[in-house]
């Protein structure tokens, strides 16, 4: 009969097809996942400035911290037996999900691109000070924040305007000095 220290050498206790072998692989995977983040922020922090624009470090830490869970959570999938199943079958499944997402959001995947677009040619970045037409007329401005899906500019009466990224694509903005 083996003791309590001869099983926890063995990995009998944090095996992945024991409950506690489920909540240690958790634990693992939501500290990595954290670990990830703030290494993520503290590297974008360092090359603020120096490499990257305001806009850039906004949009890297959003799309690495997205794709930072996405992987924690594939990698605890495949580690746990009882997942591993469930793991196969949701690829399977997302990728007839996608075909179909993809059909039903063409303009959301539109303005996607164009935030892309916009995001690597850079036109104007975070700061900048633009003057754009919208349905009330022309407005003058301040890009606050750049998103894959729309851009929010200050006006200077102090207003948000939110612009879908495939109509700042698509329209002439004019940037001020």
């Amino acid at each position: 009969q083996m003791t309590t220290l001869e099983r926890l050498l063995n990995g009998e206790f944090i095996h992945p097809s024991t409950w506690f072998g489920v909540i240690f692989y958790a634990l693992v995977f939501l500290t990595s996942a954290w670990v990830g983040l703030r290494s993520l922020r503290i590297a974008l922090a360092q090359l603020e400035g120096s490499f990257l624009d305001r806009t850039s470090v906004g949009f890297l830490r959003r799309m690495g911290g997205a794709l930072i869970w996405v992987l924690a959570v594939i990698l605890y999938a495949n580690v746990i037996p009882e997942l591993h199943a469930f793991g196969t079958a949701l690829l399977a499944g997302a990728s007839v999900a996608s075909v179909l997402v993809g059909l039903a959001a063409q303009s959301t995947l539109g303005n996607m691109i164009a935030g892309l677009s916009l995001l690597m040619y850079r036109p104007f970045q975070i700061g900048d000070s633009v003057q754009l037409t919208v349905p009330v007329g022309v407005q003058t401005g301040t890009i606050e924040d750049l998103t894959l899906g729309y851009t929010v500019i200050k006006t200077q009466a102090n207003q948000e305007i939110v612009v879908l990224n495939s109509v700042m694509a698509s329209q002439a903005i004019i940037k001020l000095a």
